[in-house]
């Protein structure tokens, strides 16, 4: 049993409440996504005449939206905004026929899943990838498993940190903020967790790194998926 506080490098987490459901994000936290998304986003690109980027580039740049992405990766002289929407329509476009070529889930996450579903807790994926990319990805990964809600960004729908969308994916869920528990691997997933109310643990092994995770205020970080199971 860890203590009420205990230390982990250099931050202080919380003892974990009693949890009934866990919401993920999805890159960097369950599928390793960035070379499919560098090949939608340099198709786009060789469209109208850019450098490509590399996808080991791009790691800080994912996590609040292809639009987003697009206005990182492009070159800095680059700032016209019908530009930035054009390479993000192309780049949503590419992805669609190719959503899935190089991602895999990360080691240990096939049997993080088992482990929920053994112990009788839901789990849902919230996501600022787009709503129709976000299914795709989730489909052709984890076609065996039944996520209770699977959702990307939407038209008119604020995304991540905003945490309606969240609160309303732990009500189908069918659980108080302060009984689930989120992971993520970013600022943006931690401090939506905050707001929302939720149990917020980070993914080490993401896109961003512990350090980020700490400084956007991470209750616990875990260095491997099943290590989830054993704050439940």
């Amino acid at each position: 049993m860890l203590p009420a506080l205990y230390k982990r490098e250099k931050a202080i987490y919380v003892q974990c409440p009693m949890i009934k459901a866990v919401i993920f994000d999805l890159d960097g936290t369950l599928v390793d996504t960035i070379e499919d998304i560098a090949a939608a986003v340099n198709s786009a690109f060789a469209k109208y005449g850019y450098p490509p980027r590399l996808g080991r580039e791009m790691y800080k740049m994912v996590g609040n939206g292809m639009r987003n992405l697009i206005k990182q990766a492009l070159p800095q002289a680059v700032s016209d905004q019908s530009i930035i929407e054009e390479c993000a329509s192309a780049a949503i476009k590419a992805y669609a026929e190719k959503p899935a070529v190089y991602s895999r889930a990360y080691p240990g996450i096939d049997e993080l899943l088992v482990g929920l579903k053994s112990r009788g807790i839901p789990s849902a994926i919230i996501s600022n990838k787009p709503d129709i990319l976000t299914r795709m990805v989730v489909d052709a990964v984890f076609p065996g498993h039944d996520f209770r809600v699977v959702q990307g960004e939407k038209p008119g729908v604020p995304r991540k940190p905003d945490p309606d969308s969240s609160l309303e994916i732990a009500a189908v869920l069918g659980a108080k903020p302060e009984e689930v528990l989120y992971l993520g691997d970013s600022d943006v997933d931690m401090l939506m967790a905050g707001a929302a109310g939720f149990f917020s643990v980070g993914a080490a092994w993401g896109f961003r790194g512990t350090e980020e995770l700490e400084k956007a205020g991470a209750m616990r970080i875990i260095d491997q998926p099943v290590e989830l199971l054993s704050l439940l």
